[in-house]
């Protein structure tokens, strides 16, 4: 999963909560803001848009168009280090994140917070 996955995840859920559907997933969580914060959008305008009827392709366009400009380097930098993100080793997360794992059948020490999100999202969509 890459920035752009990420935007994704946070269009779904902006659309969820806009809607009421959310369930336990919250727009602008920690991961949204990984994305916002890289590019420098503010989530609750991105939320307005979302709101005023804008496209997949138009939230595309308003984050391209308004965010902080990235150079391709700079994206697959971020987007590298997102993946990698070990939440097992961060003594703040690992509690939560080991127990997330253990009830996904995951192995925390071999697996990142974007493996477990899709695990989480497999068994969520199942």
């Amino acid at each position: 999963m890459g920035g752009y996955a990420i935007l994704a995840r946070a269009i779904d859920k902006c659309r969820a909560s806009i809607a009421f559907t959310n369930g336990e997933y919250h727009f602008n969580c920690p991961v949204d803001r990984m994305f916002f914060d890289f590019k420098g959008i503010d989530a609750e305008a991105f939320k307005q848009k979302a709101i005023d009827g804008a496209t997949d392709a138009d939230l595309l366009a308003f984050v391209n168009e308004n965010g902080t400009p990235k150079t391709v380097e700079e994206i697959k930098a971020w987007s590298e280090s997102v993946i990698k993100s070990d939440y097992h080793n961060d003594p703040e997360k690992k509690e939560w994140f080991d127990g997330e794992c253990a009830r996904l059948g995951l192995d925390p020490e071999k697996n990142y917070l974007f493996d477990y999100l899709d695990a989480d999202d497999i068994q969520s969509y199942t």
